[in-house]
This record gives structure tokens, C-alpha cells and sequence, in this order.
């Protein structure tokens, strides 16, 4: 402690030990340390300024009265003359005006210096009285104590001075002839913006001016204020200063303040020490003080304290910011505090700092002019902790001091907030009132940990729980912390709103809201999440804004912006929970209006709840009662749900009802809500609108209810009606559709009003009307290239047109639907069905061709058909039926083994035509050689006593046989092996490179934490970013490319992108070749065993069950457990940074890889294949 002494001596006071440490001779005026307590400023009884260290080592030593006004002197360019400047509107004569008389400091003031330092420790100013002129100046020194700037000569300056800690501002008071203001400087010395004081001439003195650390509250100490003192705190907001509070201190002089000083870590706190040495402390909290209806006459009213003056804001009617507002209420004296009715929501109090509680009612206008009443004045003196139930009734007594007081209208609940952070109950409601302590369910005391300045009493989890928001900006729910980053918060109706200082305004709703809900849904605040787009409860807003308001049973939130301004949002939330309701009660209209001019997806009125609204369509049409809001609310119809994609109902809503009928949603609607319409005579447009929505538009029936109203009148003409319709479609559209009518009034109706040329169309017309009636359909069906309908048309024409009938099939391969138009024993089926296989053969598909031909009798086309399709069965029936010579069928058959199935590797279906229709048993027994049919080729063998093949042809192919598995096992095994080791080096080095990647990126320290989720996702895809802007190459090229593209990506070349997946491919492909060996190898382990080459064939089995265990062996280690399941990183509302970082440093595919991942190979070890004869 630094103790400054008039007589010129600086005394420190460490542990109760005194030491000088300085002195000066002609005394001290003035002292102020810097707010880095790195240097302190002294003023002499010399006027001079002396800087010195912490340590008090002299720096320097100027005088406060230079000459000079500073480094900062205005500069002037000196062209032209003062006379000749423009002086904007002030006119020319300010040119000529008088230099004004400077005044004397006022008599009262002590002609002290004062300074006062910016907040940031780079500057100083000093305020002294002048020598020369009497008067008080402001000068603004550096931290080097170097004169930067001189204020300008301000008559009236008092001796009052405190610099914003923000650094903009200076505040000082003057006093004028007829007022008395705080007036402001820049660090330049020149005027920036006043406000006045509420008093008369001569009425009080200024005696300091003090700002709290965040510079949003300024302290005014007043002396002799009659009859006492006391301390005002003002706040500007909209460039219009408002008296907030107003601490009266009465007459006695023990109880006047003698010392007063924010605190400097909690912005809010003033400390204050009386003359009868008592220390007290006020804590005060920002608040919105408005009413709490939630029905239809709440005005939504919002009181703002300004002195003696509450501005009152009526919300529901108008939205003005303050300091505009909807009426003023005059009181006798400053408010200190402004309350609402909780029944009657219109009515307030007010506390005012002389003691007083006013109490206004809603009145008419003629009675007062602010358009309320006084009920009653109340006057409150409580020198010991009261609480007033009614000031006529009784008062309760309670334990401690109340600071804040919160109640429930839905439960009646009356919750007491002791300055300790205890929580008290207050009974209110029983015969005889007290307070209780608050429990829980559990029986233990609800306690918190510091005082909150705003207090909320709602229900969740069928618990009533108390929510505060703490002066620390921590939202406590109960004794639970649940957030730290809210900034203000409201309760209306079924919702709970806050905002965040993540710019989020999130709207909850009680019923589903869960605490540890709560709690996950505000630690997630701010990320970013693709389902926010489809969340309700989230709404970006402006920086620093906050809850003013809410209009009940409306849409409609009122936020203030940090700079004063007021915005209304309709926050989705509460605009869908008021459509919900309005929807269930079959308000239809109020929700169609919302829902235009919010521009919500009208789509929501049917989806919301389909049976209830197909049961109400006539409601639904008699309350919108406008052609144009029904053809609005058609044309946005879509097959969509609304309810599961934009608009997701809470958890706990009323489900909604399936659809009446089965179908789609927009034909549905449309049909329910025509058949209701045509009962009624004036929705034509209507009609025609849900026509023409239907999934597939029924543009046909549409035109045909236009041509209907011709020569009507009464509804409406057709001339309108068509000219609407033209308005949903194109024209040329609807002049084909009306074409297709065969109608050719209609036709000329819609021609008339299109730009069509009449040279394009009449002799069109012209030449149609001249055809006979079926080939006109016909002709009209070609032009709208409508086949099957002018198909069906010219079959009608008679024989004489079957020629161009057959040239239109072929030309739109009509085939199916032709030969369902003629009689199957007519000569135009068969020319058809023969036109029809010719197209089959054309396509590949020789065999049905070959079946086609076959039942119409043209056996003959239809045997080379079978034939070319190698279908020899089809084909020996058609030639038995012909019938063939025996020569020529054996010649068949032969020709159908060769050329035909032995090409397929059909061995043993060539084998039966060569034995049965060839009468060849050795080439039927050399085919099934060929083709490893042993047992088979055996028996052909000793059917036609042929042993002598065995030697010659069977016992060296199957020798050889047994020597091309070997080798080709061997071959699989070496390569199997070969992918396995470079598919594990590829892995580690990928492993290797990740961890790098994540060291590099993601440092090992512990703001890590702070990483946000986008920059962990750019970080764990960074690894294959190289291969994935490759592929967005790929995408725009040919399909032919893409193919080829496809190939190379899964290239075993050593280093590329893939390798890996290329290497999996490749053994998968082994694995599939090796086991479908089982069957085959079975069979030749028997032929090797039935002809004693036993050797030979423990070799083989031997071999082969080598490389199945090798194989199974390797699988787990190749197709690694999870492999196929993608890891992606946890993300969204119950992730946390480290959750986040966890799950990216974990081993996972990436989205190409995945996609391209083979699925595990499945073993066929159920097929038997070894001999048990064999070691």
C-alpha cells in the first residue's frame, strides 16, 4: 500500500510496517498509478508532473501548464482567410463572431490537479486549473510524459475527471448556465458528445466520475444533494444515456460515502465505504424486465428504467428500440426497479429510490395520457429482511438477504435467492406464508455456488428444477452446471430459449428436454453439423445478441443487438410448434398465412397430419376461401415428407396418421380436394390446377373441362379458363395434348390463343379431316409419336394398310404389341412373328427367334436358328418333326458337337450326340477326355468294349492332367504368397505415413483440444487427397475412359494410390480359382487311384491341401477384423475434441478404399474332396 501525504512524503505500508520511500517539498496534490502498476504519476504543489517507477525511481519531470498544445497540434494548410472558410451550418457569421470570455473554475472546486490513466497504460490526462485564465484544462500526456494534446476552452469545466478504460473517451462534468452535463473529450482535446444530469442550476456537485473495468457503466458521486448524497450509475445504449440507478443516502453524514470504486475483476461490483467507516458492496446484473402472459392479451410489454421515467414497449403491436418507445410512465423520482403482474401481465411495478413502490394498471386513453392508470402508491420501508405478501396482509421474516425472487404461473412455485447462493421456497399460497429450504428429491439443500442474476422456474424430466444465469455467465440447472457460454435466456409457454456467445439462438422444448440433453446440445454449440440445416432448435444470429422478448402465442422474438438496435426473427422453433397447434385445431387459414409469408414448405399442412386433413378438405377450402391460395397450395404439393426431412416433429409428438388411401401423396391430395371442389361452382381454376399437378398431368381432361364451359357464363368462360391453363403449361405442350383429343374445335381453341402461325397449323387440319377416322387417329398418334396408339389405330385400317403397319413395328420394334393386335392364325401374325425372330437374331437371342418360328410352321428358319444358338435339343425336335434323313441327322449332330458344344466346353452334352445320333463312341469317349470326365469316358469305354483307348488316349491325359494341377497349384501358391508379403509392406508404410501426417498436423500440446471439427476432418482426408482429385478428373470423361481409368486405378504396380485394394483384388481372385478346384480334383484323384498311379495322386492331394491351409491361414491376417466397416470420425453434438481426435488417429479405409474393398472369401470346406485311401 502507497500512502500519499499533502506535505510532499510518499509512505508504504508493507506488513505492517511504515516506510518513506519519497518526499517533495512543495508538497503532493495528486497521485495515480498505471493500470500495468509499472510507472505512478505524481502532481507538486508546483504544478509539475513527476513520472516515477513501481520501485519509485524518478524518470522525468515536466510542467503541467505548457504553452504548447501538444505532439498532436492540429495542422493547418493557411490557404485563404477565416472570413472566406466554409462553416458549414453555422452560417457566415461565425466568420465575425466574438471570441467568448473564458470563466473561472466554479468556487467550490478545490483547484486540485486530477489524472486519470487509459485503460491500456499508454496515456495519461491531467486536468488543472490555469493560472492565467482561472479555468480548468485537460491535457493528455504519453507514457514518456510527453504533452500530446490540449482540450479546447470549455467554460463550466469541473473538477471531475475518469478516462474509459476502452480508450475512447474522456468523461468530465460541466456546468452550463441553465443545465449540468458530463461532457466527453477524444485524447485530442476537443468535445465528443454530453448528457445531462437531472438537476437544477446550483442544485448538486460532481464530485467524481467512474467508469467499471468494461466501460459500460459510468458512476456519477454527487455531493450536497438535497438533503444528502448518493451515487448514480448511467449506461448509454443508442447513443442515448439512461439512468439506471440511483443509491440514495440520506441525511445523516456517517451514512454518506466517502470512498467509492469498481471493482476491477468483476465489472459489475461497486465498492463504497461510508463516513461511519462501513464497507459496502453492490453487485448489480443486466436484466430484461417484461412481462410474462403467455395468451393472446399480453401485450408483450418491455419496461426500460430511464431516471424518473419508465419507456414502456408494447411489442405486440409495434417494434421500436429504445430510447423510442410506445408510452412513458412519469414518476415523483428515479427507478431503481420495474416489475410485472404475473395474473394480470399488463400491469407493473415500480420501486423507486426514495422508497416507494408505484403500482399502473391498463386505463383508457381518455384518462391518462400515457394510457395508464395509477392504482396505487405503496410505500415499503424494510429495515430488516422482509418479504411483503401485500402491504395490507402480512410479511415474512427470512434469514439472510434476498436478492432475487423468481416464480412459476404454471405451478405457482415462488423461489428466494439469498446473497450466500442459497435457495429458499417461499409458501405463499398457505394459511399462514413462510419460507422453507429448497430440496430435492433426495432430501439434500439446493445451494449455489454464486449469486445469479436472472432466475427461471420450469419443469423437465417431470422434476421442477431451477435455472439461474450467474453473473460469471454460467447457466446452472438446479445445482448442475450445464453451460458456460450463455449469454441471456427466457421460458415461454413449452420452450426454453438462450442465446450463446457461439452467435446461436437455440429453442428447446421442456417436454422432450433431457439435462443431459441440455448438456450435449451446449457443449456442441457452434460446431459445425450437416443435420443443423434440419434442426429446429438452432438459428444463427448476430454477434452479442440477446433475448428481449417473446410475443406470446405468436411467432414472433424480439434481440438487441450489442450496439442498441432491435431485430425480430421468427425463430423455427416456435413458428412450427404454432403451426402444429393451429393444424391440430383445424386452424387452417392462420397457418396458410404463416406459412406464406415465412415461406415454409406448404406441404406441411397435409403431411402434418394426413387423415385428419383429407377428412377436412371442405374446412380446409371454406376457411383459405381464395382460388389463388388453393392453386398455391397445389402447385407446391411434392411427394416429399416434410415431416421426416425439413420439418422433423419432436420426439414425443403425436405421430402422424398414414394416408386414407394408398398411393401417391400428390394424387391423393389432388383428387380429395377436386371431388370436394366440383360440388362447388366457384373453384374452375382450382379444378384445372389439380388436373394438371397430378404425378402423370392429366392435361387431356383438363382441355376437355375448358371446351366444356363454351357457351357458359354463369361460372366462368373459356377463354379464361384456357388462359390459365396455358399459364401452367407450355403451349406447344398443350396444342399436342389438345391434338391428341381427336378434338379439333378444341384443337383450334388452343391454336387461337398460342402464337402459332395459322399457315403452320390449318392445312395440317385441313388435310387430317379429309382421312377416315381411324387412320386419322393414326396419322394424328404418328405425329405426336405416340406408336402404340397409332399402332393399335392403323391395325383397324384393314389388310390393305398391313404393309405400312409391318414397316412401323420394324422401325419402333413394336413386336410385343403387334402380334397381340392380330389373330394367331392370320397371315399377319406370321409375317410379324417372322419379322419378329429376324429382330431376335439380329440381337442374339437366336433361340427364341428359333421358338418363334417353330409355332408358326416355318420349321425350316426355325432349326437354323437352334442350331446357331446351339440349342441341339430344340433343334433334333425340329428335324424329327421335318423329318431329316438319318445321314443328314447324323451329320447334325456332329456338326452341333464340333462346331457347337465342344467350343462351349459343353464336353459331355457333345459327348451324348456323338454316342446317340453319330453313332461315334470314340469321339464321344476323346470328348469327354478333353473334358476331365472320367467316370464318364470310363463308361463309354466298357459300354463298347474300346479298352484299348485307355492305354492310347485316357491313362496320358490323365497323367498329364495330374501334372497341370500341380503346376498350376504351385504357380497360385508362389504368387498367393508374393501378394500377401508386399500387401503387409504396403500397410505399414501407409500406417508410417498416417502417423506422420498426424504429428505433423496435430501437435502434442494441450491446446489441441481447441482444434475444430472441420480442421480434423481436412486432417484425417489429407492422406488421400492426392488420389481423390484424380478421381473428380475421371468423373467428367467418357464411360469408355472411366472403364479403362477403372483398370489402371486397381494397378499392382508397385507405389500407386491403390495398391493395396489392387493386391486384395488379386488374392480374392486366387482364393476363388483354388477352391473351386475341389469338384475337379476330386475326380482326377479317382481315376489316378483307379489306375495305380497312387504316387501321382498323394502328390496332388497333398498339394492341394497345402493350399487350402495356406490359404485359410491367411485370411484373418489379409482381411483384417473391421476392414469392411467404415470408421469415420465421431462427430456431431456428443463428440468432444478429444473424442474427435481419438477417432481419427485410429486405423481406418478411406470412403474410395471402402467402396472398392473385396468382401471376404468364403471357404467351401464343406465339399468333400480327399481320399481317405490315400497318405
Amino acid at each position: 500500500m502507497l500512502l500519499e501525504l499533502r506535505k510532499g512524503r510518499l509512505v508504504s505500508y508493507v506488513s505492517h510496517h511504515l516506510e518513506c520511500v519519497g518526499s517533495v517539498d512543495s508538497g503532493l496534490s495528486a497521485m495515480s498509478w498505471s493500470p500495468d502498476q509499472e510507472l505512478v504519476t505524481l502532481t507538486t504543489g508546483q504544478d509539475t508532473i513527476i513520472m516515477m517507477t513501481k520501485n519509485f525511481e524518478p524518470i522525468t519531470e515536466v510542467g503541467i501548464h505548457q504553452d504548447d498544445f501538444g505532439e498532436g497540434k492540429f495542422i493547418t494548410v493557411g490557404w485563404g482567410k477565416k472570413e472566406t472558410q466554409f462553416h458549414g451550418s453555422e452560417g457566415k457569421h461565425a466568420a465575425q463572431r466574438k471570441t467568448i470570455e473564458v470563466q473561472p473554475a466554479m468556487s467550490w472546486d478545490d483547484r486540485r490537479p486530477r489524472v486519470t490513466w487509459r485503460g491500456d497504460g499508454q496515456l495519461f490526462a491531467v486536468s488543472s486549473v490555469c493560472p492565467l485564465t482561472g479555468a480548468r484544462k485537460v491535457r493528455v500526456w504519453n507514457r514518456e510524459c510527453v504533452l500530446q494534446s490540449t482540450s479546447e476552452t470549455v467554460n463550466g469545466l469541473e473538477q471531475s475527471l475518469c478516462w474509459k478504460p476502452s480508450g475512447s473517451l474522456i468523461a468530465a462534468t460541466q456546468r452550463h448556465p441553465n443545465k449540468h452535463s458530463v461532457v466527453f473529450m477524444e485524447k485530442n482535446g476537443l468535445l465528443h458528445g454530453d448528457f445531462t444530469l437531472p438537476f437544477g442550476k446550483e442544485q448538486v456537485k460532481v464530485k467524481e466520475l467512474l467508469w467499471n473495468s468494461d466501460s459500460t457503466v459510468l458512476a456519477v458521486w454527487l455531493e450536497d444533494m438535497t438533503p444528502g448524497e448518493g451515487v448514480q450509475l448511467w449506461t448509454v445504449g443508442n447513443y442515448h444515456w439512461y439512468l439506471k440507478q440511483n443509491l440514495y443516502f440520506g441525511s445523516n453524514p456517517q451514512r454518506a460515502p466517502a470512498y467509492v470504486s469498481w471493482d476491477p475483476e468483476r465489472p459489475l461490483r461497486l465498492h463504497l465505504v461510508t463516513r461511519g467507516w462501513v464497507s459496502l458492496n453492490y453487485d448489480w446484473g443486466w436484466s430484461t424486465d417484461r412481462s410474462h402472459g403467455e395468451d393472446g392479451h399480453d401485450n408483450a410489454n418491455v419496461a426500460v428504467i430511464d431516471g424518473d421515467k419508465l419507456l414502456v414497449s408494447t411489442f405486440r403491436q409495434c417494434v421500436v428500440p429504445p430510447p423510442m418507445c410506445a408510452y412513458d410512465l412519469q414518476l415523483p423520482a428515479p427507478v431503481n426497479l420495474v416489475t410485472f403482474q404475473r395474473q394480470r401481465t399488463n400491469e407493473l411495478a415500480a420501486l423507486t429510490a426514495d422508497g416507494h413502490i408505484s403500482v399502473y394498471g391498463q386505463g383508457e386513453p381518455p384518462e391518462v395520457s400515457s394510457y395508464f392508470s395509477a392504482i396505487t402508491l405503496l410505500s415499503l420501508f424494510a429495515p430488516n429482511p422482509l418479504i411483503h405478501v401485500s402491504p395490507w396482509l402480512s410479511h415474512v421474516e427470512v434469514e439472510g438477504h434476498v436478492i432475487s425472487m423468481c416464480h412459476s404461473s404454471k405451478t405457482g412455485t415462488v423461489a428466494l435467492q439469498l446473497e450466500d447462493g442459497q435457495i429458499r421456497k417461499f409458501l405463499w399460497d398457505s394459511l399462514k406464508p413462510s419460507v422453507v429450504e429448497w430440496q430435492d428429491s433426495t432430501g439434500c439443500r439446493i445451494n449455489f455456488p454464486d449469486p445469479c442474476v436472472q432466475t427461471a422456474l420450469f419443469t423437465i424430466e417431470e422434476v421442477r428444477k431451477l435455472s439461474e444465469y450467474c453473473s460469471h455467465r454460467k447457466w446452472q440447472y438446479c445445482y448442475i452446471l450445464v453451460a458456460s457460454n450463455v449469454s441471456s435466456f427466457v421460458v415461454y409457454d413449452d420452450f426454453l430459449l438462450l442465446t450463446t456467445h457461439s452467435h446461436t439462438c437455440r429453442c428447446f422444448r421442456l417436454t422432450t428436454l433431457t439435462v443431459k440433453g441440455l448438456q450435449v446440445a451446449l457443449a456442441a454449440d457452434g460446431g459445425q453439423n450437416q443435420n443443423d440445416q434440419n434442426d429446429e432448435t438452432l438459428r444463427r444470429i448476430e454477434r452479442g445478441s440477446r433475448i428481449v422478448t417473446v410475443v406470446p402465442q405468436d411467432t414472433r422474438l424480439i434481440l438487441q443487438m450489442p450496439r442498441g438496435n432491435l431485430e425480430t426473427i421468427r425463430h423455427r422453433a416456435l413458428v412450427l410448434a404454432q403451426l402444429r397447434k393451429w393444424l391440430d385445431s383445424q386452424r387452417f387459414r392462420e397457418a396458410f398465412e404463416c406459412m406464406r409469408k415465412l415461406r415454409i414448405n406448404l406441404n406441411l399442412i397435409y403431411d402434418h397430419n394426413p387423415k385428419v386433413f383429407l377428412e377436412s378438405v371442405e374446412t380446409f377450402l371454406r376457411q383459405l376461401d381464395s382460388i389463388n391460395h388453393i392453386n398455391l397450395f397445389l402447385t407446391e404439393l411434392k411427394e416429399e415428407d416434410t415431416t421426416t426431412t425439413m420439418y422433423p416433429c419432436p420426439v414425443n409428438t403425436t405421430g402422424q396418421s398414414a394416408p386414407a388411401a394408398c398411393g401417391k401423396k400428390v394424387d391423393i391430395v389432388c383428387d380429395a380436394l377436386r371431388c370436394t371442389m366440383e360440388s362447388m361452382d366457384q373453384y374452375c381454376l382450382s379444378i384445372l390446377t389439380s388436373h394438371v399437378k397430378k404425378t402423370v398431368p392429366e392435361l387431356e381432361v383438363a382441355l376437355q373441362k375448358v371446351h366444356e364451359l363454351r357457351g357458359k357464363t354463369d361460372v366462368m368462360s373459356a377463354e379464361e379458363a384456357l388462359k390459365y391453363l396455358l399459364f401452367l403449361v407450355n403451349v406447344n405442350e398443350l396444342y399436342e395434348h389438345s391434338l391428341g383429343t381427336y378434338d379439333f374445335d378444341l384443337v383450334l381453341m388452343v391454336a387461337e390463343k398460342s402464337q402459332k402461325d395459322p399457315k403452320e397449323y390449318l392445312p395440317f387440319l385441313n388435310m387430317l379431316k379429309t382421312l377416315e377416322p381411324n387412320y386419322q387417329r393414326y396419322s394424328i398418334d404418328k405425329h405426336l409419336k405416340r406408336y402404340r396408339k397409332a399402332l393399335h389405330h392403323l391395325s383397324k385400317c384393314g389388310e390393305e394398310h398391313f404393309t405400312e403397319s409391318l414397316n412401323l413395328v420394324k422401325d419402333q420394334r413394336l413386336y410385343s404389341e403387334a402380334l397381340g393386335l392380330y389373330p394367331t392364325d392370320s397371315p399377319q401374325y406370321k409375317a410379324l412373328s417372322c419379322a419378329y425372330a429376324e429382330y431376335l437374331v439380329e440381337q442374339q437371342q437366336a433361340e427364341q427367334a428359333g421358338l418363334l418360328l417353330w409355332r408358326c410352321g416355318e420349321a425350316t428358319r426355325a432349326l437354323q436358328a437352334f442350331v446357331g444358338s446351339a440349342s441341339w435339343r430344340n433343334a433334333l425336335c425340329v428335324a424329327e418333326q421335318i423329318p431329316l434323313p438319318s445321314d443328314q441327322l447324323a451329320l447334325l449332330a456332329r456338326d452341333l458337337a464340333g462346331t457347337k458344344l465342344i467350343e462351349l466346353r459343353r464336353y459331355t452334352e457333345a459327348a451324348i450326340l456323338l454316342e446317340r445320333y453319330a453313332k461315334d463312341c470314340e469321339e464321344a469317349i476323346s470328348a469327354l477326355i478333353t473334358g476331365a470326365v472320367w467316370e464318364e469316358a470310363l463308361r463309354l469305354v466298357y459300354l463298347y468294349n474300346r479298352q484299348d483307348i485307355i492305354e492310347t488316349n485316357f491313362k496320358p491325359a490323365l497323367l498329364e492332367a495330374c501334372s497341370s494341377q500341380a503346376s498350376y497349384l504351385e504357380a497360385q501358391k508362389a504368387m498367393f504368397t508374393r501378394h500377401k508379403t508386399r500387401l503387409s509392406v504396403v500397410r505399414e508404410l501407409k500406417e508410417k505415413a498416417r502417423l506422420e501426417l498426424l504429428d505433423e498436423d496435430v501437435p502434442d500440446c494441450p491446446e489441441a483440444e481447441l482444434y475444430s471439427e472441420a480442421s480434423s476432418v481436412m486432417t484425417g482426408s489429407h492422406a488421400g487427397s492426392k488420389y481423390s482429385h484424380s478421381n473428380s478428373r475421371i468423373s467428367s470423361r467418357s464411360s469408355k475412359n472411366r472403364r479403362k481409368a477403372e483398370r489402371k486405378k486397381l494397378s499392382l504396380k508397385e507405389g500407386t494410390p491403390l495398391e493395396d485394394m489392387a493386391l486384395l483384388h488379386a488374392l480374392a481372385e486366387i482364393i476363388h480359382s483354388v477352391d473351386k478346384m475341389r469338384e475337379e480334383v476330386h475326380s482326377l484323384l479317382k481315376a489316378l487311384v483307379l489306375f495305380q498311379f497312387d504316387g501321382q495322386a498323394g502328390r496332388l492331394q497333398h498339394a492341394y491341401g497345402e493350399a487350402l491351409q495356406m490359404i485359410e491361414v491367411a485370411l484373418p491376417e489379409v482381411w483384417q477384423e473391421g476392414l469392411q466397416q467404415t470408421q469415420a470420425p465421431i462427430t456431431g453434438p456428443n463428440s468432444t475434441a478429444n473424442s474427435i481426435m481419438a477417432s481419427f488417429q485410429q486405423p481406418r479405409p478411406s470412403a474410395t478404399q471402402d467402396s472398392e474393398t473385396p468382401p471376404t472369401p468364403k471357404m467351401r470346406n464343406g465339399v468333400k474332396w480327399k481320399l481317405s485311401i490315400l497318405k
